[in-house]
């Protein structure tokens, strides 16, 4: 039987076919095909766990080895949708940032300026899918409408973190006075926690025939999952094997409102931080080991490694005193896909 991740790709193939060959549109070959290439350059690429996560966490909560086919599809559709988000907001973010490639591409010698501010469009495209695919594939169920609503909710929770991260990183104004724990927080829980963690549980709850109003510990549990995440991302970004990782981190030179930062502004002297305020936010490598160094003087790598045990110890807690032992399997399931990561 085929693992999971290749009915899940199937689905995007199905998906992707009815999109191109949408009777309302007439597209002309040269159209079809940008779309086509467009879609398969930024939609299917990365590890999906946004996506895989809607059918894991559905499953659990009907309790059976295994779903239909029908329910494989329509889990897949809701965790595409998902991972079609995502891919909006990494074009969004990319012209934001000025970047020269996208990240999803397997081939790293695209470039964005080839592209230019068609990709604009190309946003403006992968937005509008969703709603296609939820009409296509869930206007008769009960739910139609509470995914309508969670879907753009969930969108303006992430474009209002990217917007906290761009007014407090402006451009030509680094003021790292500006970086603070909650300001921190209050970034990646929007700007990450949101979409990524509680949206896949919220879509499954809704599938299962849950009344959302009715799980608001789940979403608070899930939003506290995912500002560890990131925090874990953030600690990853400096201290990873970047072979492991896959990636060369670049949060200090790019001046990012990191994890590490804002303790290091917490913890660091008068000296070390008037070094941070020197160093940071620098593309010469030399300030960067700078940053790195004290990073270490302030023995940053164990106060993170406090901070996992505490933040684990504390999720268990409360996925422990949930009332439902499905739901409880379902948290854990997130919690075990991040704890300890390596990448």
């Amino acid at each position: 039987m085929r693992d999971l991740k290749s009915k899940f790709l199937d689905v995007y193939s199905v998906l992707k076919s009815e999109l191109l060959n949408d009777p309302d549109l007439e597209f002309t070959d040269d159209s079809r095909q940008w779309v086509d290439k467009m879609l398969d350059y930024n939609v299917p690429g990365g590890k999906l766990n946004r996506g895989l996560s809607v059918i894991d966490s559905y499953s659990l909560l009907n309790d059976v080895k295994e779903l239909t086919s029908e329910e494989i599809f329509q889990a897949s559709a809701l965790g595409w949708c998902i991972e079609w988000l995502q891919a909006y907001f990494l074009v969004l973010d990319d012209i934001m940032d000025n970047s020269h490639t996208r990240p999803r591409s397997t081939n790293a010698g695209t470039k964005l300026q080839k592209i230019g501010m068609i990709a604009v469009n190309d946003g403006i495209l992968l937005h509008n899918h969703i709603p296609k695919i939820l009409k296509n594939h869930f206007r008769p169920k009960p739910y139609y409408v509470d995914l309508l609503d969670l879907f753009p909710e969930e969108e303006f929770q992430t474009a209002s973190g990217q917007m906290i991260d761009l007014i407090t990183t402006l451009v030509g104004k680094k003021d790292l006075s500006k970086y603070s724990l909650p300001i921190h927080r209050r970034i990646v829980q929007y700007k990450t926690a949101y979409y990524s963690f509680y949206l896949p549980g919220a879509c499954a709850l809704l599938m299962a025939g849950e009344n959302l109003d009715n799980h608001v510990d789940v979403k608070h549990i899930l939003i506290d999952m995912g500002i560890y995440f990131q925090v874990q991302d953030d600690y990853l970004d400096c201290f990873a094997d970047p072979k492991v990782l896959g990636k060369i981190g670049t949060d200090i030179q790019d001046f990012k409102c990191s994890w590490l930062v804002v303790k290091a502004l917490e913890l660091c002297n008068e000296e070390q931080k008037k070094l941070l305020h020197e160093n940071y936010g620098k593309s010469d490598p030399a300030c960067v080991a700078n940053v790195k160094a004290l990073y270490n003087d302030l023995k940053l790598e164990d106060v993170y490694l406090e901070y996992e045990e505490k933040t684990y110890e504390k999720l268990m807690n409360s996925i422990d005193a949930h009332p439902s032992k499905t739901v409880q399997e379902v948290l854990k399931s997130f919690l075990e896909k991040i704890y300890k990561r390596q990448k």
